[in-house]
Parts: structure tokens; sequence; C-alpha cells
């Protein structure tokens, strides 16, 4: 079993220290989890008026030690943290999230499917499709947009992903339909810890919620609220494959078939 705190939240757009000490304050309340999860972009802010502002915030101090401080304070209290954060390598930006864990460790995803505005901002993520260790289970990372692509799910699904957490910023529908379909797809659970708020011209959906390996919606929360979701899933329960007696979700595959998928 593993304890899930989602932590849903409103960031300040650019005010990174503003951020910080807002997400200290829901980790320091979040200590009874095991996993705590936070949105995209959760130490900026969402709707930059153009890459210049993104990079202006993502070359502040408070931006540049967000990982360290995430990293620290999974090491101090004993935690896995998830978070979304606005990532400046050189004269690049990424919208990445980051894995810290108890003992030091970290991982990286950069976001592979930038939607709308993004483009102008980010370069599309560059390496790759990673699955990490968190105690006993698996587990991997992808952002927001990602939910639309099928095919970096399942290959997630291949790599012995146990479950994907999914930090995001949605501001449709679309992924409360979508990623419940990927759960059932690939067998797994999948952690969606969206932002509430609004920025600009742009309001989200908050709703944070998990599904489980069937595709079932087992904790959600509101739209409108700050809050922290905890729930307790059973990730090694995504290690049994079978969605019939006679009907494996990977083995069943038939790639031979598969020949006229475009590149």
């Amino acid at each position: 079993m593993l304890k899930v705190a989602q932590i849903q939240l409103e960031p300040l757009l650019g005010d990174c220290r503003a951020n910080n000490s807002k997400i200290k304050s829901f980790l320091d309340q979040s200590l009874d989890a095991d996993l705590i999860v936070l949105p995209e972009l959760a130490n900026s802010g969402y709707n930059f008026t153009d890459r210049d502002h993104a990079f202006d915030v993502a070359s502040g101090s408070e931006c540049i030690n967000y990982v360290n401080f995430l990293t620290e304070y999974a090491q101090e209290n004993n935690v896995y943290i998830v978070s979304g954060y606005l990532e400046k390598v050189k004269d690049i930006l990424y919208n990445s999230s980051i894995f810290v864990t108890p003992g030091g460790d970290s991982g990286n995803y950069r976001k592979i499917h930038l939607f709308m505005d993004e483009k102008s901002i980010f370069e599309p993520g560059n390496i790759g499709l990673s699955v990490f260790d968190i105690k006993d289970y698996k587990m991997g990372m992808l952002i927001c947009f990602d939910y639309l692509f099928p095919e970096i799910w399942r290959i997630l699904a291949l790599k012995g992903a146990d479950m994907v957490v999914h930090p995001s910023n949605l501001i449709t529908d679309n992924a409360y339909k979508a990623v419940p379909a990927q759960s059932l797809i690939n067998g797994y659970y999948v952690i969606t810890t969206n932002r509430t708020g609004t920025e600009g011209d742009i309001t989200f959906c908050g709703k944070s919620f998990i599904t489980d390996k069937r595709g079932n919606v087992i904790s959600s929360m509101n739209q409108f609220d700050e809050g922290i979701n905890f729930t307790e899933i059973y990730p090694l329960l995504s290690r049994n494959k079978m969605i019939t007696a006679g009907n494996h979700v990977l083995a069943d595959r038939r790639p031979e078939c598969y020949s006229d998928l475009c590149d």
C-alpha cells in the first residue's frame, strides 16, 4: 500500500518566493503520506505573457533553488515528492516534473507534448520516458496535455510502471475522459494533480483525481478549493494485467499488425 497526498493549490504567477512558502506549508500538512504530488509549474504559475517573462521568472534565485528545496525536504522528512516546475538550462526553458526521494536521489521528466502558447515559451521534452523506483513500486511521470497521446502511456506500461504521476494545469474537461481510459488500457494507477484558480484569461479546472487499474476514479477533489487529498493505493495490483480470464492487456498486443502506424 502507498499513501498518496495530492496538493491542489493556486500558485501566484511569477512569485516563486510566495509559492515556495505556500508549498512548504502544504508539505508540512502532508507528512502522513508516502508520496506527495503537486501540480504542473507549481513553483512559478503558468500563464506567462511571453517567453521573456518566463525566462525572467526562471532566472530568479527562488525558482532556481526550488529543486534543492524539495530534495532537502524529502530527505529531512522521509517522504517522496513529485512536483511540476519551471526548469531553465542555460538559455532554454522546459516545462518539467521532478521526483525526489528520502535517499537524496532524483528523476526528471520534461513535457513532450506542449499545449497552445507553451510552444512559444518551452522546448519540447528531450530526455525520454523513464520509470523510477518508489519503495517496492515503479512510477512513470507525464505532464498535463500528455494525456492525449496514447503512445507514451503505453511505453510506460511496457517499461513496468505500476503508476503514473501526472502533474497538470488542466483548463478543459478532456483529461477527465482520457486519463481513466489510459488507466484501463494500460492497467495501472494514474495520479492527476491539478491546480485551481485563474491567471489572466485562463481558469483552471481543479478536480484533482486518482484512477485505479480498471479506469475507475477512486478519489477526487472539487474545482475551486486549495487543499490536500489523501488516498491509499495498491500499486502491486497493477502487475496483474489480466483484463479477463483469457486476456492480458500487454501480452495480447499484435505489434506485427501495427506497421501502418505513422512515425
